[in-house]
């Protein structure tokens, strides 16, 4: 049955071969645009090494302080993270790191800006980089303050070069001498906690000012045992948020923020959340309404050519009906028919979104991504094919099988 309903469907769409490359088209240009959606999301939050725990770890990135008068929100500092967040009970590992920062590092008389990040030692016990040569530094290189760097791979390449090794090697950062233990591959800017083009331990600060700060600069990572902890530690945190000692009683009485997964983080960030809100539901619902309005205008396109192509079969239609073919069986027709055309239009789809998806990665507006066409976003396409094609098709095809055999046969 569905072999003859896939034969059938290809020598509809090579009857009115004009009418076919519309469809095509109009089925191709929604789904790239909804697939590169899907991919560029996915590239965001998905479990991608580094952040191969994705699934068991909890951020902290900002946090806000009220009073009757006063309202500060932003990063969170160290003073308050060492003293509220490490210490949470019955976590496999938690990492405190430094926001981005730039530093500037010359090359003969040629200046270089890197990224730089300053991390602990369990930053590299919770993040999996793929080390090329050496290792990380450890909790005791940061305690100690000893000037150490990890890089990637494309600073390796810009301050020494693809010649000797280069651990062992120094770098200079601001003035400051620092030698190479680690060099890793290039992480991807959009995986903000992750990346960085070099990484140094925090205690190598210029100034120790940053021990006492309650505000500013830092964030965390909380990897759990287990994801079913989330729910305990995110009430742990509540409460010790409860119990905070605030730096100025008198100006502030009161701290929110949040421990959040990456997919409930990324929501927050692009709707403009307050710290502590978690607005993955509404974003959910906002993609959602958003990709059914950007479908729906070409789904009206796709329903106008379908009842024309329909209406061609009129004469078929009054003859399956006279025979004793049921409406329903119809409607299934049709509709597995325009199903095929849009999963046709889905491959092309998928083939013109490789190529744009590589030509958004060379041109390095998301430094050092690669994006590509996994199975999750696969699937998400696939998915999205079978949906337009559902969508745009039950329409014409259940006014079709409500015409008697009769009327059917005279419309031509």
């Amino acid at each position: 049955m569905l072999g003859n309903i896939i034969k059938i469907g290809f020598r509809v769409l090579m009857r009115r071969k004009f009418f076919a490359a519309v469809s095509l088209s109009c089925i191709s240009f929604t789904l790239v645009v909804l697939t590169v959606l899907v991919a560029l999301l996915d590239h965001a939050v998905a479990p991608l090494p580094p952040e191969n725990h994705l699934d068991r770890t909890l951020r902290l990135t900002s946090v806000e302080m009220s009073g009757p008068d006063n309202r500060t929100s932003g990063n969170p500092g160290y003073a308050f993270l060492d003293r509220y967040v490490r210490t949470l009970p019955g976590v496999e590992a938690v990492s405190i790191l430094s926001e981005q920062a730039t530093a500037v590092s010359y090359v003969g008389e040629q200046r270089v800006e890197c990224k730089l990040k300053r991390t602990d030692g369990d930053f590299w016990r919770i993040l999996r980089f793929r080390f090329l040569e050496g290792g990380p530094f450890s909790a005791q290189d940061d305690h100690d303050a000893n000037p150490v760097a990890v890089i990637n791979a494309a600073t390796r390449h810009r301050l020494l070069g693809d010649g000797a090794p280069a651990v062992g090697q120094s770098i200079d950062l601001g003035g400051r001498s620092f030698r190479v233990v680690g060099v890793v591959e290039n992480v991807p800017a959009d995986r903000a906690i992750a990346f960085s083009d070099i990484w140094v331990p925090i205690g190598t600060s210029p100034s120790q000012q940053y021990r006492s700060e309650f505000m500013h600069g830092f964030q965390a990572m909380v990897l759990a045992k287990d994801r079913r902890d989330f729910p305990r530690l995110k009430e742990e945190f509540q409460q010790r948020l409860l119990r905070v000692e605030l730096p100025d009683p008198q100006a502030y009485d009161s701290m929110r923020g949040a421990l959040l997964t990456s997919y409930e983080q990324l929501p927050s960030e692009l709707l403009g959340a307050r710290p502590g809100e978690s607005r993955l539901g509404q974003f959910i619902g906002l993609l959602g309404v958003g990709m059914l309005l950007f479908m729906l205008l070409p789904t009206m396109n796709l329903v106008s050519i379908n009842m024309s192509r329909i209406y061609e079969r009129s004469s078929e239609i009054g003859v399956r009906k006279a025979f004793g073919a049921s409406p329903a069986t119809l409607v299934r027709q049709f509709v597995l028919e325009n199903v095929l055309l849009c999963l046709v239009g889905g491959a092309i789809g998928l083939v013109v979104s490789l190529f744009i998806l590589n030509w958004i990665g060379h041109t390095g507006l998301v430094p050092y991504a690669r994006f590509t066409l996994n199975v999750r976003v696969f699937a998400g396409a696939l998915v999205l094919a079978v949906f337009f094609g559902v969508l745009s098709g039950v329409y014409p095809a259940w006014r079709m099988s409500r015409l008697h055999p009769v009327a059917a046969l005279q419309i031509h």
